[in-house]
């Protein structure tokens, strides 16, 4: 396999919750780093809750690694006028890739609202991201030069097992990708599922619709069941009860071993279908996302050998 049609390999972290935290964290993304991911994804908070902690983190990962961020954004609560001076931090601090999302409700059955002053879509905050660019770039030739060199890229959201937050159909969900990707948006990443076949039907009624954005599968290593069991009351997204009767009733040793030969067999089956590569959302640990790297033969030799 050539670098070229090697699959994209990236993760999703979040910021530290605590001071505690931080140092783990740090070793996490210090591991994640040997994979040579393509990027990693860092969260935002309902409300813009985690703005100062995403930035340091960030911004860290930009002086001291060797990674490639990509800055969330949400909708939730926020002014457009604040969303710019946000988006300004993010630029002025060297970041040059945004995941855009219209974001959850600050409190589970709170219902979304859009800020009076704020955007009501992902395709919305797309569209201002391109502007907010293009008048930076009107503003300095330096900075044009700069995004000639660096072009900003904008990934949005895709629901392969629907939109649940915004209680969408199939036919609204693609149409939303539509607006996104019309707006600017270069790519997508998936919210979690567990089957091949939701993926791939996705795709092939996005690109029957005109979708033609890479879109790329967001996947969860299948190791914790208390965590399937919490994303799928915060998603919607169901998850298998015969892979929760596997998970729950082995030893810790077992239980791993399952999620990870589940999370690979579903890796390897979306690229296959015709994935560009994988997005692992890692809830800050490292160890079962290398493992189904590992197990899905995506990991480079230099990284196994440190496993």
């Amino acid at each position: 396999m050539t670098a070229v049609d090697r699959p994209t390999v990236s993760f999703e972290l979040f910021p530290p919750r605590d001071p505690d935290s931080a140092p783990r964290l740090w070793e996490t993304v210090r591991r994640l780093e040997a994979a040579e991911p393509d990027f990693v994804s860092v969260t935002y908070g309902a409300s813009g809750s985690t703005r100062r902690t995403t930035r340091t983190l960030v911004a860290r990962m930009l002086r001291e690694t060797s990674l490639t961020p990509i800055a969330h954004l949400t909708c939730v609560a926020t002014s457009r006028e604040e969303i710019r001076v946000v988006v300004g931090e993010f630029l002025d601090a060297g970041v040059r890739s945004f995941l855009a999302l219209r974001g959850d409700p600050p409190a589970p059955g709170a219902g979304w609202h859009a800020h009076p002053e704020g955007l009501r879509t992902a395709a919305e905050l797309v569209t201002l991201l391109r502007q907010i660019e293009a008048r930076r770039c009107a503003q300095s030739p330096s900075q044009a030069v700069r995004a000639t060199v660096h072009p900003l890229s904008i990934a949005v959201a895709a629901f392969p097992r629907g939109n649940h937050g915004a209680g969408s159909t199939r036919e609204a969900d693609i149409q939303a990708l539509l607006d996104k990707q019309a707006a600017g948006a270069n790519f997508a990443i998936t919210q979690v599922f567990y089957d091949a076949p939701s993926y791939l039907e996705l795709v092939a009624e996005a690109r029957a619709a005109g979708v033609s954005i890479p879109i790329v599968p967001g996947i969860i290593p299948t190791t914790d069941p208390a965590r399937l069991v919490r994303v799928a009351e915060l998603t919607g997204v169901p998850v298998p009860s015969e892979l929760l009767a596997a998970l729950d009733t082995a030893d810790a040793a077992t239980r791993h071993a399952t999620g990870v030969r589940r999370t690979a067999q579903l890796v390897e089956a979306v690229l296959a279908g015709g994935a560009p590569g994988v997005h692992l959302y890692t809830f800050n640990r490292h160890e079962a996302a290398l493992d189904v790297l590992d197990a899905a033969g995506l990991l480079p030799t230099t990284t196994k050998e440190l496993l």
